[in-house]
């Protein structure tokens, strides 16, 4: 267990090296507070299976090939390619703007899809794989408030100070209650985002779709057509899936 446990804190400083696609084993010890020597050996096997890959020559290290191989054979599971994504992809064309697709995953969302419109030249750009917490963003929202209560409660417990909760509470009823979400300048100032759930043949919340926007110069009326959309495409899905929701 704890080499799993290290294995994993190797990823994890790997996976957020925005700045670097390699580092060394030496910055690899000191960010994971691991000796070189125990380091190395980990190094080694986790080379063997693929999970990371060296740089022969300046002798770097970075994520193995591996993580996209069973990442890929995720994707198909969740029905991305044969209907969800085409659903973005029209989504996107009509809006003009990026299109997202997040899941949640315990007190955060992962967003593992995203479409961008290539007509605008102004994008919002939240890269695949990042994980933010369910108390942040319209799509988080959308997911917290449409979870089991049980899950609601805890999500809310764990992530917004006890000042702050009735108020947030309020908020994640009226979400439920029109069927949206939305955010402003909560992740990027200058941005916003409206999103809506999706649901599976189970009625079970399946993630949420989201549209990302520069809102320095929206008016009422597109901000309110970007609602209708998100809404129309959010049930569009769900009822592909089997939802009778």
């Amino acid at each position: 267990m704890q080499t799993i446990d290290r294995a994993m804190q190797v990823i994890k400083v790997l996976s957020k090296n925005d700045t670097r696609m390699w580092i060394s084993i030496t910055d690899l010890s000191k960010e994971c507070d691991l000796p070189v020597s125990t380091l190395h050996r980990l190094l080694q096997s986790m080379k063997q299976h693929g999970l990371i890959q060296q740089d022969p020559d300046l002798k770097l290290y970075s994520m193995g090939n591996t993580w996209l191989e069973y990442g890929l054979k995720m994707y198909d599971t969740f029905d991305f390619v044969g209907l969800i994504r085409p659903e973005m992809e029209k989504l996107m064309h009509e809006v003009e703007e990026s299109v997202y697709f997040s899941k949640p995953i315990g007190l955060e969302s992962l967003v593992v899809e995203r479409i961008d419109c290539l007509n605008n030249p102004i994008r919002i750009n939240d890269q695949l794989g990042i994980r933010i917490p369910l108390n942040i963003g319209a799509a988080n929202k959308v997911l917290l408030a449409n979870m089991p209560n049980s899950e609601t409660v805890k999500g809310i417990n764990s992530l917004v100070p006890s000042e702050e909760r009735d108020s947030f509470i309020k908020l994640l009823s009226k979400v439920r209650r029109q069927g949206y979400g939305e955010s402003h300048g909560e992740q990027t100032p200058g941005t916003s985002s409206v999103a809506a759930p999706i649901f599976d043949h189970a009625n079970e919340l399946l993630g949420a779709i989201s549209i990302g926007y520069v809102n320095f110069n929206i008016t009422e009326e597109r901000q309110n057509g970007l609602i209708e959309k998100v809404i129309e495409y959010g049930l569009r899905i769900s009822n592909k899936l089997g939802s009778k929701y």
